[in-house]
């Protein structure tokens, strides 16, 4: 079992930057592949991005490449997403998850555990 806090969400102006924060409980973090996921209202949940359990493949939608970026801490049980000249269409509650079944997933199905979400709103 893997719990999932995330944190750092807030209103930014467009052009501004935040980064989340993930913290999983558990001593076992450093085995599961992490993502990040958000869902603006009367949207679907969307990938946003993925890393692997050693950082070395990392996955995004195309629509945040150049602006964001994932990291993870596995000493510290943290996984990071660094959000940086941000849109008014970035606006939406941003969930991070994380999986142990081998795989680097961009799909939500691939995810066993979520957290509950950070707002994200930019203004224009």
């Amino acid at each position: 079992q893997v719990q999932l806090v995330e944190s750092g969400g807030g209103l930014v102006q467009a052009g501004g930057s935040l980064r989340l924060s993930c913290a999983a409980s558990g001593r076992t973090f450093s085995s599961y592949a992490m993502g990040w996921f958000r869902q603006a209202p009367g949207k679907e949940r969307e990938f946003v991005a993925a890393i692997s359990w050693s950082g070395r493949r990392i996955y995004y939608t195309d629509s945040v490449k150049g602006r964001f970026t994932i990291s993870r801490d596995n000493a510290k049980n943290t996984v990071y997403l660094q959000m940086n000249s941000l849109k008014p269409e970035d606006t939406a509650v941003y969930y991070c998850a994380a999986t142990n079944n081998g795989g680097v997933g961009v799909t939500s199905m691939a995810y066993d555990y979520w957290g509950q979400g950070t707002q994200v709103s930019v203004s224009s």
